[in-house]
């Protein structure tokens, strides 16, 4: 099968939806075979996948630094061409994070439960490829290759659609993928990316296709998420905000906490894991506010606080109520004083995302309590809000966070990536 040149091949097709449904149909056509593919097959594919990013190293790395040139001349924030730009590190990881879901286990077969019922039947509940996921996202080009891989090893075909600052990466990066899926004897068409900028493509994957996308996954801004919710025809795998909180309880160690704070916004400030609120409990504000709110500016961050955070530092700002529910996704943090742990779940509540939530204490009992009380995907105890990630988690890489309550939430590995069907086995048992 030669590889499909998506340049030349949809140029030649005047019409947007009849491209469109290509695709789909062939992702269709692929997800057929992926998911019927042994795990050595996969496994062997994604090493392959993995070879050909690093061989390609070079012309994706220009086609990056092109689209870095257009972003910054376009005058986006340092936050976004931060997410934007690969170097060769980052393309390294990429690659290594492509093989280390390689060697994750097969998700594809698993026995969920198995039970005999009175009758005799002998019943399976065994994991399945979900079929066709559609990913929609907008400045990180490393998603191409992350929801790719998972896609693969999960039994899944994925058509991507990419955001116009990253569109020229993420083609060169999908073209090495689908090098690497022919050279493995898999359907290159396993990996799809839309060929073009029109907005109007994200419109064809929220209807489905016709029936040829089983899930969307957007990683992206509010605007785009809101659209993906809204719109969509078929089940979304979706956070809105990553609006994460660390609340430094009574029973907190100072050099943990200011080391924890620190990690948490600035370890990389543009990501959806980054704190964005810091709460202080009253009991300990004395002692640990002005060190905290001094250690984050210092690290180059600004501070907007309520009155207690201004007073302990005059190059606070006040915070406002919409302070409260912004991602930032920049070197900006909101801090308020709290009155104990059940005004900062009340907070965490009102006013966060359900993403990542932090707790920082020596207290048993206390982080018991908020890790049981605070509703979000993930929660942590004594640990950054950056582990907010399917690397960090096990899982290789991740297709997403999801904040929602059906099916997957949290990181979304490949397990996440199937669903389930039930084997029935009998003996001419009737049902009366």
């Amino acid at each position: 099968m030669p590889v499909l040149n998506l340049r030349s091949d949809f140029a030649a097709a005047p019409d947007l939806t009849e491209q469109m449904q290509e695709i789909g149909h062939r992702a269709r056509a692929a997800a057929r075979k992926i998911a019927q593919a042994s795990a050595q097959a996969k496994d062997v594919a994604l090493r392959q996948v993995a070879d050909c990013l690093r061989t390609s190293r070079d012309a994706i790395l220009a086609e990056n630094a092109r689209d870095v040139a257009a972003a910054t001349a376009s005058g986006q924030t340092q936050a976004l061409i931060d997410r934007l730009t690969l170097d060769e590190g980052r393309l390294a990881a990429m690659a290594d994070a492509v093989a280390k879901i390689g060697a994750l286990p097969d998700p594809v077969g698993r026995q969920l439960a198995a039970f005999e019922r009175p009758n005799g039947l002998l019943i399976e509940r065994i994991a399945v490829p979900l079929g066709v996921v559609g990913v929609i996202f907008e400045s990180r080009p490393n998603v191409t290759a992350d929801a790719g891989a998972l896609c693969l090893k999960a039994g899944n075909a994925a058509i991507l659609r990419a955001g116009s600052d990253s569109h020229r990466t993420a083609m060169a990066i999908a073209r090495a993928m689908r090098e690497g899926l022919e050279a493995a004897g898999l359907p290159a068409d396993a990996v799809q990316i839309v060929p073009t900028r029109d907005r109007a493509a994200v419109g064809a994957m929220l209807s489905g296709l016709d029936g040829c996308i089983d899930v969307i996954v957007p990683r992206g801004g509010r605007g785009l998420v809101e659209r993906v919710q809204a719109e969509a025809k078929v089940p979304v795998f979706a956070h809105l905000d990553g609006i994460c909180h660390v609340y430094v309880a009574a029973g907190a160690d100072l050099d943990m906490a200011r080391t924890l704070v620190i990690n948490s916004k600035m370890r990389r400030t543009g990501i959806c894991g980054a704190a964005e609120t810091l709460l202080v409990d009253a009991a300990v504000a004395e002692t640990h506010l002005a060190p905290l709110v001094t250690a984050l500016i210092e690290a180059g961050c600004s501070v907007r606080g309520d009155a207690a955070t201004q007073a302990v530092d005059a190059r606070v700002t006040a915070a406002t109520e919409i302070d409260w529910r912004t991602e930032y996704l920049d070197a900006i943090i909101a801090v308020k004083v709290v009155d104990g742990l059940d005004a900062a779940i009340a907070h965490i509540e009102a006013n966060g995302s359900h993403h990542t939530d932090a707790i920082v204490t020596a207290d048993a009992a206390e982080a018991a309590r908020f890790l049981a009380e605070v509703d979000s995907a993930i929660v942590t105890h004594n640990a950054s809000t950056q582990f907010a990630d399917g690397g960090e988690f096990g899982f290789g890489a991740e297709i997403g966070i999801a904040t929602g309550r059906m099916h997957a939430r949290g990181p979304v590995g490949v397990e996440q990536l199937t669903t389930f069907k039930y084997r029935v086995h009998g003996r001419g048992q009737t049902r009366p």
